[in-house]
């Protein structure tokens, strides 16, 4: 449903509030930054409904970087094959692989052989996905470590990590001793370590986690990544402005990681043709690469440019 006039003004008044002050790059300058994924200004996300398990749409699609899963299926038998992806990168794109690092979800193959302690409580959003430990050593050698590897192998470009935020939402309850602080820590470190284990192997390798930009401040973490991937910055699912307070904050970190010469790829889930133009024009004034799309993630979304 189209949002009524002033949910855009107050959406608008708060991008013009916060970029500013967080001394966002503009358009233009973004180029001469460093970093390989600043000059990116579109891609797609695509997670699921692959036709025929194939990656012939995200190939043919005209943006410059491509994100899908690891898996077609979620399966380690369905992983996507060096030739698949290498198929994807001779259209000109960037191909990043994604995967959670910070809970599991009941339909991969290795929740099966997961040891039970290291799950922890389940995701509300999502009642088939578990947080994990993802401190603990077990979690590194029985799933992070091969899927990146796997990544590697594959011949991706890179990684787009998800679920960061388990840092926020794991029960304090079953982890005893820890904190919010505690736990952030521990998710940068583990980001810091996937940085250094895959760019030790391939030191181009691109690494850009999901959400939560306020991992910056953790010493580290902003030389390990290579990008954010932000989701809801502008307007949360489906076609409702951000205009919550955590909105703001959200934008202000990560203009200040684009700042520092990250790159930021940001998600927005909105279907009206006035909330795509709003969203889009909010990312060529922030340096952004945009995307807007369905909450399902599962089409080639049109890029902001109109090009189909």
């Amino acid at each position: 449903m189209r949002r009524p006039a002033p949910a855009l003004a107050a959406l608008a008044a708060l991008t013009a509030l916060w970029l500013p002050a967080c001394a966002a790059p503009s358009k233009g300058s973004a180029s001469r930054e460093a970093g390989p994924l600043t000059g990116v200004r579109s891609f797609t996300y695509v997670l699921t409904g692959y036709p025929g398990g194939r990656l012939d749409a995200v190939a043919a699609a005209p943006h410059e970087l491509a994100i899908v899963d690891l898996s077609r299926d979620a399966t380690a038998p369905g992983y996507f094959s060096a030739a698949e992806i290498a198929e994807v990168r001779k259209s000109g794109k960037r191909v990043l692989a994604y995967f959670e690092i910070g809970s599991v979800e009941e339909f991969r193959t290795e929740f099966a052989t997961l040891p039970a302690d290291l799950r922890l409580n389940v995701w509300p959003d999502w009642p088939d996905e578990h947080f994990v430990r993802y401190w603990d050593p077990r979690w590194w050698e029985l799933v992070v470590r091969p899927r990146l590897e796997q990544a590697m192998r594959a011949g991706f470009d890179g990684v787009y990590l998800d679920t960061p935020l388990a840092y926020e939402e794991i029960d304090l309850a079953r982890v005893p001793g820890e904190s919010r602080r505690s736990l952030g820590r521990k998710m940068a470190d583990l980001i810091v370590r996937i940085s250094a284990h895959a760019k030790a192997s391939r030191p181009g390798f691109l690494v850009v986690p999901q959400n939560s930009p306020e991992l910056r401040h953790h010493a580290g973490y902003t030389e390990a990544i290579d990008g954010i991937g932000m989701e809801e910055l502008f307007f949360r699912a489906t076609d409702r402005p951000c205009d919550r307070q955590w909105c703001g904050e959200n934008l202000s970190e990560a203009a200040a990681l684009r700042a520092a010469g990250k790159a930021v790829l940001a998600t927005d889930y909105a279907t009206t043709a006035a909330h795509r133009r709003t969203a889009c024009e909010a990312y060529g004034r922030a340096g952004f690469a945009g995307n807007v799309t369905t909450v399902e993630l599962d089409v080639v979304s049109p890029p902001c440019d109109g090009k189909e």
